[in-house]
Parts: C-alpha cells; structure tokens; sequence
C-alpha cells in the first residue's frame, strides 16, 4: 500500500522541468543514406558468411525488385526504427522513387513519423533511470529513446482535429493517412517525412493496426465528442484497407517485399495474394521478390519470426528469390538502403502512384 501511494504522489508531483531538459537534451539523428556510399562494404560483406553474405544478398534481391520494371515494391515496416534513425531512410526511399507502397504499423507511421512532422523530436537515453522517474516526467522509452509525452498528446489531438475536419463516414487507413498527409503539407514543420512525401507521391500507406497507435486516442475522442452530441463521425474500415490492398495486388502483378520487422504488416501484404485468389483472380502471381530483417527467434511459432519459405507452403511468396536476414534493422537498413541508392536503378524506374487507384 505504501509503495502505491508513493507511486501515485510521485505522479500527481509537479514536473521537474530542469530534470527532464536534460533527459531530452540529445536528440536522436536520422541516418541520410545519400551521405556515404554502401556499395563497397555490402559488395565486401557479401562474400563473407553468416549474416553478412545474407545482407548481402538480401541488397542484391532489392536493387533486382528496383531494376525488373515491372515490379511494384511494397516496404513492410514493424517495430521502432523509425524513433532509432531511420525516419529519413524511409523516406528518402519514397522521395526516390524506390517504394511503391507502404504498410506499417501505426506506431510507426503516427508515433515516430507524422509526430516529427509536427516538429517534434526522439531523443537518445544518456542513462536509463527508474522508469517510474520516467513517468513523474512525462517521458516515454523505447528502448534507449525517448519521446516527450506532452509532445505526443498534441500528435493525439491533432489527429482528432484530423478527423473533426473529415466528413463522416468510413475511411480505410490509407484513406485517413492521406488526410494525414494533407495537412502536414499545410501546416507541418518538417519536409523529409514519410507521411507528407507519401502524399506528395501517391504512395498509398496502409495500417491494418491503425488505432494500436497514438492515432487511437484521437479517434476514440472524435466518436465519444460527437456521440455526446448527437452527430454522426468518421469511422475506420478494416475491410477496405485490405481490399484496397488486395486491388493494388491484382493491378500490379509482379511485386517485391521489402520487410522491416514482422507482425501485422507482414502478414496483411503476404496475405494479398490469397485474396486475390479467393475474389476469382487465380491466375495472381505469388510475391516475386522478398527480403525479412528481423530479430524474432524462429522458435517461437509467431508470425513476425516464420520464414519466407513457410510463407511459400500458404502460396504467398515464391521460394526462389527471398531472403531472411536476422539482424537489428537499424544496423543493417542503412547499409541495404544506401547500397541502393547509389547503384541508381531507381532512376530508370516508372512511378506507380497507387494512391490515384482510389482517387
């Protein structure tokens, strides 16, 4: 009991303002692969062994997805490379050209991405206090980052002065996403973010999790706001986001996964092909190209750790050009990303625009 009741005075406590200034004094900086060529150290690594030949030839399979004009390339992001650095990485990847479409989680899209483009930052743990000192503070840790819990609220609040704005009916994610982007394109305060050049570029991002995000809070108050009230709200359609999905599958044919983590976002673009199949297209063709960076252990029977070859037995991926590369993304994304950068197939490439599908 004593132990609650100074957990609970510690939180309702005034906030040391001085404290967390220097808690949030480093702020994280995001990678810019256009900076250093990767081509000799992958060229290098790929005649090595263990992780470092799976690197590389993980990069050869990509620049091959860049390269086959006919190839939509998907990038599947899960997990918290975006807060750790790579928020640039990602989204020089759609200024470039070299991404087709998008599915992340919504933390990665919400809590990392358009949060920066509202001006806000990640900053780096310079030490790793209590984390109860953490909450007395309104600091938020991933890992070794931090994010300001204020700041975070105006991402919630302004994602429910998104949504006050929209009409009401249902909005797959990439629907509500694009909004997203509209707005950081009128009042945002950063230009590299992977929300507002995915809007710029028709790069439709799609969140099958979207509400498992900071995103959820500002649409739960949306609906509680104006059901109070008596007027109808905007709503989120699970269902079309993967026929919407689904539809770009169909219309592509050929396509590559470029795939960040596991969880939801994998399995939604893996299953596309299975759909496609169940809606009369039988003559769909499995995912061509795939690449897996991860660090889930193939033990556990989960999703995000089953490989590209198990995929293959639920007729989603081919076997032939696929790799799995079991490292910490934010090691290893650089070096793949950078890598093709600089071997420029991307110049040579057609844009998509995907999202004008749903114009």
């Amino acid at each position: 009991m004593t132990d609650t009741l100074t957990k609970t005075a510690a939180a309702n406590a005034p906030i040391n303002d001085t404290r967390k200034a220097e808690l949030l004094s480093k702020q994280v900086k995001h990678i810019d692969i256009k900076s250093f060529d990767a081509r000799p150290i992958v060229d290098a690594m790929a005649d090595m062994s263990f992780t470092s030949r799976d690197l590389g030839r993980a990069t050869k399979i990509y620049n091959d997805m860049l390269a086959d004009k006919d190839c939509t390339v998907c990038l599947v992001i899960a997990g918290s490379t975006s807060a750790g650095g790579c928020m640039d990485l990602y989204a020089e990847l759609v200024r470039n050209n070299m991404v087709d479409v998008i599915v992340a989680t919504g933390a990665t899209i919400v809590d990392m991405d358009f949060f920066e483009g509202l001006g806000h930052k990640h900053y780096q743990a310079l030490e790793i206090p209590d984390d109860d000192t953490l909450r007395s503070l309104y600091i938020d840790r991933i890992y070794d980052t931090y994010i300001d819990e204020e700041q975070l609220q105006d991402c919630d609040f302004t994602i429910n002065k998104i949504a006050e704005s929209l009409e009401p009916k249902p909005y797959s994610s990439r629907a509500f996403i694009r909004e997203m982007g509209k707005y950081l394109v009128e009042h945002g305060k950063k230009d590299n973010s992977l929300v507002k050049l995915a809007y710029e570029h028709d790069v439709p991002i799609f969140c099958p999790a979207f509400v498992d995000s900071s995103a959820g809070f500002g649409l739960v108050k949306h609906q509680v706001d104006a059901a109070k009230e008596g007027r109808p709200y905007m709503v989120l359609d699970a269902i079309a986001d993967f026929r919407e999905l689904t539809e770009i599958k169909i219309q592509a044919g050929t396509t590559g996964l470029l795939m960040i983590g596991g969880g939801v976002p994998k399995n939604f673009i893996q299953d596309t092909v299975v759909c496609a199949e169940i809606l009369g297209h039988e003559d769909v063709e499995v995912h061509k190209y795939a690449v897996q960076i991860t660090v889930a252990d193939v033990r556990d029977g989960a999703c995000s750790s089953s490989t590209l070859q198990e995929a293959a037995s639920w007729g989603k991926v081919n076997t032939g050009i696929e790799q799995m590369v079991f490292a910490e993304a934010g090691s290893v994304m650089p070096l793949l990303a950078s890598d093709a950068y600089h071997r420029g197939h991307w110049k040579d490439r057609a844009k998509r625009g995907w999202a004008k599908l749903f114009a």
